[in-house]
């Protein structure tokens, strides 16, 4: 089915929004923890990428990171005591100040998008059928950028670069100052990284 003109417009825009943050801010901090969110609180990077919280904690934790100023997406994949169903984006926006979402399923990233939310498809890229997929997964998800995984594959983020006219984020085994510029070098318009000496980058 062909996109209405306004749709297309207003897709574009959102994506044209989440490349001037990631383009402004390249090094995505990942926290998985309390104890990194701890830490990042107190790191230079803007945006946020939450890996782990749950139906109790997740209001407190984005409450914390929107405090100190961050821009934050949720893994919705990642959250302890939620189904795996659209309606998990509907509880997001009612209840947090969450700027976006982050998941695996193109249902959600969809979700997101219509509720209003910046929207990041992660895609496991394991083997050639993952990669030969990856334009079919996006084009139903609509999603406004894609984080690959692992990040520390500069020959495929070229590839994937090359096939997805989206901004495209490397996150996984991003471990030192070396993957984060062969990452961007590549391609890439951000990476994602739990290591801590990255952030500082």
């Amino acid at each position: 089915m062909a996109q209405s003109p306004v749709k297309g417009r207003r897709a574009q825009a959102e994506s044209a929004k989440i490349n001037a943050i990631l383009s402004d801010h390249p090094v995505i901090a990942s926290i998985k923890d309390e104890d990194g969110l701890r830490a990042v609180l107190k790191a230079p990077c803007p945006v946020v990428f939450v890996l782990f919280g749950s139906v109790m904690s997740i209001r407190g934790i984005v409450q914390a990171l929107k405090s100190a100023g961050k821009t934050v997406f949720v893994d919705v994949d990642l959250l302890d005591g939620f189904s795996s169903k659209p309606v998990v984006v509907d509880f997001l926006k009612a209840n947090t100040q969450v700027d976006g979402v982050l998941s695996s399923k193109a249902a959600i990233v969809r979700a997101a998008k219509s509720a209003g939310l910046l929207s990041v498809h992660r895609l496991f890229l394991i083997d050639s059928f993952s990669y030969n997929s990856l334009p079919k997964q996006v084009s139903i998800s609509g999603a406004d950028a894609i984080e690959i995984l692992p990040g520390c594959m500069p020959r495929v983020i070229s590839w994937v670069c090359d096939d997805i006219d989206l901004p495209l984020i490397a996150g996984g085994l991003v471990c030192d100052k070396e993957d984060v510029i062969a990452a961007l070098g590549a391609g890439a318009t951000a990476v994602a990284s739990s290591n801590r000496d990255v952030w500082l980058m």
